[in-house]
């Protein structure tokens, strides 16, 4: 489901009150693939309730280049919440979603395997939260860049 800020904030906090794990996740998702369900599922995993931050448009331009997106933010948007996995898609027009963890303050935030924690957005918010950042593993052979670039030669993965 797409919410709105100060509808996912209520619903956070009533999971919350209720014990309920918040998981939080972003990116652009502009193409999905393998790798991105996977790491998807993996998130769902650690807790009961998964956010996916989605860069708008306008960011996903700002950190990949101006032939970026290949989808629009609705379209991504509306793939995402096609996942039963995912519980909550929110679009942020922020270059990173430093706000929007501020204001879950979700109890585990994840990021795949191609990051550092120190280079993971609201991993300081998080942790001071008493919060845990997970690093999933990196599916090798799979990215959106890759995709584009194969021009339609396809990604066979490792």
């Amino acid at each position: 489901m797409l919410f709105k800020i100060n509808t996912l904030i209520d619903k956070v906090e009533k999971l919350k009150l209720a014990k309920k794990k918040i998981v939080f996740t972003n990116g652009c998702f502009d193409i999905l693939h393998k790798g991105h369900f996977d790491y998807l599922r993996q998130s769902k995993s650690l807790g009961d309730f998964l956010i996916v931050g989605l860069n708008s448009d306008d960011s996903v331009k700002l950190l990949k280049g101006i032939y970026r997106p290949i989808n629009n933010q609705n379209l991504r948007a509306n793939n995402l919440t096609k996942l039963d996995y995912i519980d909550a898609v929110i679009i942020f027009t922020e270059q990173t979603p430093k706000k929007l963890i501020k204001l879950l303050l979700p109890d585990i935030l994840t990021k795949g395997g191609d990051y550092k924690i120190n280079q993971i957005v609201g991993s300081d918010t998080v942790t001071k939260n008493g919060g845990k950042v997970k690093i999933l593993p990196h599916i090798k052979g799979y990215s959106t860049t890759d995709i584009i670039n194969n021009q339609g030669k396809g990604l066979t993965g490792e």
